[in-house]
């Protein structure tokens, strides 16, 4: 289940803090994100300036950024497929403040390496922990959009002081979106999250609009091995069902939620994620199992976007400055 934090830990006020941080003056974005940034910045009411990229025949890459800059900066970057990525961020940042941005937001709608959270055997690193120390040396402020987070409830416990670290949630604009897809249905959708983590994050989706939800009960037993089974008592029969989860990654979970819906009579299931990541044929196995549509939030860039996070994305970003 992702923990959801709205707001950082309390932390002592510095005299820095305490002074009007500078405006938000723009958004920087690279080629392969320019309409998220572009939605974003039309969301802040400033310019989407690119950030070009040049790729070496070694492989090594040069950025060249926008000059100059002024007062507080949004570098746009979605960690999905993310070791080239954190490169990218790492040479970005502190160009950017060469160029002279006096603070550096990063909107970052998805946060990778956050699964791996605590040293299950001796010598396992903890990504989650070393990646958010990482960019938050880098950065004034770390936005991101539900955060694999299962032991810790705010970024601010993993990012250096001097970093603020916020995320929210893009569940119940998920749950608008359904609601608004099923609104002439005699019967409204069952949301259905496909493992036990995802209860509070689908109760979310749910609850602005009343709609029935319960979630499965998983058992993983490798990254392509997974045994899920449907909550007790729980009636499918000629319902419309919504899988709901806050990623979609190879889709296996998904894809046995969905087998056991229709084998309890359901008439139709549909999947809804907050991060499409779809690795492989993860798209081509959902459809060949039944499910009918699949829509996903803009947090990462894909054929099934369908939600946009951009404007609740702005408003954190406010929020920080």
């Amino acid at each position: 289940m992702t923990a959801h934090a709205t707001a950082p830990t309390d932390r002592p006020a510095s005299d820095a803090a305490l002074t009007a941080a500078p405006a938000i003056t723009a958004v920087l974005a690279f080629d392969d994100e320019r309409d998220t940034g572009q939605a974003l910045a039309d969301a802040l009411g400033v310019p989407c300036l690119p950030i070009a990229r040049h790729r070496f025949p070694d492989g090594e890459l040069k950025l060249t950024l926008p000059t100059p800059l002024s007062g507080s900066v949004v570098l746009l970057r979605s960690l999905h497929r993310p070791n080239e990525k954190l490169i990218e961020l790492l040479i970005a940042a502190p160009t950017a403040r060469l160029q002279g941005a006096e603070r550096l937001l990063l909107a970052c709608p998805y946060l990778a390496y956050m699964r791996q959270d605590i040293e299950f055997t001796p010598g396992e690193a903890v990504s989650q922990r070393h990646i958010a120390r990482l960019l938050g040396q880098h950065f004034d402020a770390l936005v991101t959009v539900d955060p694999h987070l299962h032991r810790i409830a705010s970024l601010d416990e993993v990012v250096p002081p001097g970093c603020r670290g916020v995320s929210f949630s893009a569940a119940r604009l998920l749950g608008d979106f359904i609601a608004a897809q099923h609104a002439h249905d005699q019967l409204p959708p069952l949301l259905l999250g496909p493992d036990e983590e995802s209860a509070q994050w689908v109760a979310e989706a749910a609850a602005a609009h009343g709609l029935p939800h319960a979630w499965c009960v998983k058992q993983r037993h490798g990254d392509h091995d997974v045994h899920v089974t449907l909550p007790e008592g729980l009636d499918l029969d000629a319902r419309a069902v919504v899988l709901i989860d806050d990623m979609a990654s190879t889709g296996r979970t998904l894809i046995e939620a969905a087998r056991l819906c229709f084998a309890a009579g359901a008439d139709t299931v549909d999947v809804a994620v907050t991060h499409a990541l779809f690795v492989g044929d993860a798209m081509d196995a959902l459809r060949a199992c039944g499910v009918r549509r699949i829509w996903s939030s803009d947090c990462v860039p894909h054929a099934s976007n369908a939600v946009s996070v951009m404007g609740r994305m702005a408003q954190a970003l406010r929020g920080v400055c």
